[in-house]
């Protein structure tokens, strides 16, 4: 029975960070936070630095070990130059990040006035740009919008020029890994947010509105070049992924332990929206509004649960649950669209609320597919095999005490069925149909039986002829009597009348 199997159970705070902040984690981010995930990353990076420098000198070192026992003499400045090269680079790169993100917040001297007025005539990057005469109309749209809302804002017109010179600025670096490309974008939102905190004297509120319309304005013009790139393997984990998916088309509610009703009509409503929701993630362009997909399917998760159940859905209920929904919806690219959600959205909207709790929860959920075996289904290791080999499916035929835990799903249960019911009605059918020819039959049968026997009585009894009129006696008397007598044969109480008057002659 459901209550007595094992359901799928993820501790909630087992979606949190691992470091203990108190923020959502993500698989991606190896269940750290974004915030995090940034530091510890920082310090890999600063640690590989040192490593790399500890590296070089030692190689120099030998390098002029062996020259100076070769040569017997002073290294040349020939001899220094690859590491003083190799120095100056390496001075370069650490400090080409900060370089590369706060020279879009400061104010720069030659910048031609003329070039402010692109704000207020809601017109597009420069025309000098090659970037600008491809702008799609979704783009331009993305631009106006942008416009119109930063317009109020004392300092608007610099916000503006700043993300534009950024976006541009990315167009040209779509050949650096993503883990680059996200970082580059991290580090902007991150310096426009503490400046914005800092001019509107910390009302989130306020800019958390703003960071949100940066990061649709910048992402819609991003879009092509930093989802799934080509320098990143998601397009692969993408169809793995859906590979996976259909190999489970098998699974079933019960198998779940799903507390979702699908013969209710409102529930099996909500199921079909859901399934929508995230299918329709991937037509998104925003990673804001990727995230809204999720949070409206898990709503209706929530829905379907709650009049199945008639009483609120808990955490328990709601993960078998999106697991199934994902099951059957098979989003597209599901993979990619959550990396780029993970590379590019703002890291506050992950952290914390509602759009970051569903889709940590999502993730959840894929990884649980990923990893998903038999024992996660409450099957046996040769049952899991049977079905993802396709030799055997629950919605077939049990042996005889096969486990209930295989039987198919309601609806699929349903179906079977009625499809049973329509095959023993068409037999049935059959039946009445013959029985009603062979009763066709017996009629012709009887029919032609009756005519020859009629036909035969006929022909045994021949008709005899009428029998001819006595001659009358008597003259007019004899004929009145028969008169008399044929008028009153048919008169039943002819015995109560007197006898008939008898003409008399009288003499002359």
């Amino acid at each position: 029975m459901m209550s007595q199997r094992r359901g799928i159970h993820v501790d909630q705070s087992e979606l949190l960070c691992t470091k203990g902040c108190g923020f959502y984690g993500n698989n991606a981010w190896q269940g750290l936070c974004s915030k995090c995930w940034r530091e510890e990353n920082q310090r890999e990076k600063q640690k590989q630095i040192q490593e790399d420098w500890a590296l070089a000198e030692k190689l120099q070192r030998e390098e002029e070990e062996a020259y100076a026992s070769r040569q017997q003499k002073t290294p040349s400045q020939s001899t220094i130059t690859p590491f003083s090269k190799f120095e100056e680079r390496k001075t370069k790169e650490k400090s080409s990040k900060v370089h590369t993100v706060t020279k879009f917040f400061t104010p720069s001297t030659k910048t031609p006035p003329k070039k402010d007025t692109s704000f207020d005539s809601h017109s597009s990057p420069s025309a000098s740009s090659s970037a600008s005469r491809h702008i799609s109309a979704d783009n331009d749209q993305a631009t106006r919008e942008f416009i119109d809302f930063l317009k109020p804002l004392k300092s608007g017109r610099e916000i503006f020029k700043q993300c534009r010179a950024f976006t541009e600025s990315m167009v040209y670096k779509r050949d650096m890994g993503a883990d680059e490309l996200s970082e580059c974008v991290q580090d902007f939102y991150q310096n426009l947010s503490d400046r914005l905190h800092t001019q509107f004297k910390g009302s989130s509120d306020h800019v958390e509105s703003v960071m949100d319309e940066v990061e649709k304005y910048m992402m819609t013009r991003l879009y092509k070049e930093v989802f799934c790139p080509e320098t990143t393997d998601d397009e692969k984990k993408d169809l793995a992924t859906q590979k996976r998916i259909r190999a489970l088309h098998w699974v079933t509610i019960e198998m779940l332990c799903v507390p979702v009703d699908e013969e209710i009509p409102e529930v099996s409503d909500s199921v079909v929206k859901a399934i929508t929701d995230v299918i329709e993630m991937d037509s998104k362009r925003v990673p804001k509004d990727k995230l809204a997909c999720i949070t409206r399917c898990s709503k209706h998760i929530f829905n379907a649960i709650k009049v199945s159940k008639k009483e609120a859905a808990s955490a328990d209920d709601f993960l078998p649950t999106l697991i199934y929904i994902v099951l059957k919806a098979n989003p597209p690219r599901l993979q990619s669209n959550i990396q780029y959600i993970t590379r590019f959205c703002n890291p506050s909207r992950l952290m914390t609320g509602e759009d970051g709790y569903y889709f940590t929860n999502l993730c959840c959920a894929v990884a649980f597919i990923e990893k998903l075996d038999g024992q996660s289904l409450n099957l046996s290791t040769e049952e899991f095999d049977l079905y993802m080999s396709g030799q055997a499916s629950p919605n077939w035929p049990q042996p005889a005490g096969a486990s209930s835990s295989s039987a198919g799903s309601a609806a699929l249960g349903q179906v079977h069925k009625r499809l049973d019911l329509l095959t023993g009605l068409g037999e049935r059918q059959e039946r009445v149909m013959e029985k009603a020819r062979q009763l066709e039959s017996d009629l012709i049968d009887w029919t032609d039986e009756v005519e020859q026997k009629v036909q035969s009585v006929l022909e045994s009894f021949p008709a005899e002829p009428p029998n001819p009129t006595p001659p009358a006696a008597g003259g007019a008397a004899a004929a009145s009597s028969s008169s008399s007598s044929a008028i009153d044969s048919d008169n039943v109480e002819n015995e109560l009348l007197p006898p008939p008057l008898q003409p008399q002659v009288f003499a002359g």
